[in-house]
């Protein structure tokens, strides 16, 4: 049996109590640290077709400021972007953040308007529209693109269509 004295357990406790509130308090300097680092995420941009949806962070820009037109271009050269499968006779639902449609926001299809700019958060567009021809489609897949902004174009969130065969 270990002797302590008198009131000796009451002080260890004490001990165990102020190091548990300073590594408490530790952690929550650590973690309010690592949240000052972090960016702001840019608005979303969601494409749903029947009950598969894909939505995707800003391609390019997306942070308020506008994109020069070499960085644009660029931008719509991208080849790591999100796909979904599209059947010809569904419906292709845009859905964008309201801070998207405040500034105004356009559908393109492989680099071209194909719808006029709306400062609605939600359009629908037919399937068929992205594999026809006379809208500029070739081949079995096509890139659409959301741009944000009428006049200067401040946001690019890219997408590819895929004909469901």
């Amino acid at each position: 049996m270990t002797w302590m004295p008198r009131g000796g357990a009451a002080n260890v406790r004490a001990v165990v109590r102020r190091r548990r509130a300073l590594a408490a308090a530790g952690a929550v300097s650590a973690g309010l640290l690592v949240l000052s680092a972090c960016d702001k995420p840019t608005p979303m941009a969601t494409i749903t077709v029947g009950t598969s949806s894909v939505n995707a962070e800003a391609t390019c820009g997306g942070e308020g400021d506008a994109l020069k037109t070499a960085d644009l271009a660029k931008c719509l050269k991208d080849k790591d972007i999100k796909s979904i499968t599209v059947d010809p006779d569904e419906t292709v639902r845009f859905g964008v953040d309201p801070e998207i449609a405040d500034e105004g926001w356009t559908v393109l299809m492989n680099g071209q308007p194909l719808t006029d700019s709306s400062k609605k958060t939600y359009r629908t567009i037919p399937g068929s529209v992205f594999f026809n021809a006379q809208y500029g489609a070739s081949g079995d897949s096509t890139l659409v693109s959301i741009k944000e902004g009428e006049q200067d174009v401040k946001g690019l969130w890219s997408f590819k269509l895929k004909k469901d065969s």
